[in-house]
């Protein structure tokens, strides 16, 4: 896993939460999963801990007390989150409502698609 790849993804689910207002997570374990090659319940936990403090702490500690938490992943990805969050924000103040429902419920259905024919 690179360095880059890490804070990249970070940084994407940071845009993606700002501008559809939903969990990292939704993009991050997706993401660890199909593209980073990471098992489910250690990209589960590595999601967890990179949004730790705001939501995650318990789980995130059962998942590292059975070492299925990549510490390095998650703080790379945490450190994309904090800059992404804000610039997704800001780009979907400039768009329609309808346009964001719509670009919102593609996103999901990508990703619901993708995951499908990948487990």
């Amino acid at each position: 896993m690179s360095t880059l790849g890490l804070l990249l993804l970070g940084g994407s689910a940071g845009v993606l939460s700002g501008l559809f207002g939903i969990g990292g997570g939704v993009v991050i374990v997706a993401a660890l999963v199909a593209w980073f090659k990471m098992p489910i319940h250690e990209a589960t936990g590595t999601s967890l801990a990179a949004l730790l403090l705001p939501v995650g702490a318990l789980g995130a500690w059962e998942y590292y007390k059975v070492g299925h938490v990549d510490i390095r992943a998650a703080l790379l990805i945490a450190a994309g989150l904090a800059v992404g969050a804000g610039f997704g924000a800001r780009y979907a103040q400039g768009l329609s409502g309808a346009t964001l429902q719509r670009a919102f419920a593609l996103f999901l259905a990508v990703l619901a698609v993708r995951m499908w024919f990948k487990a």
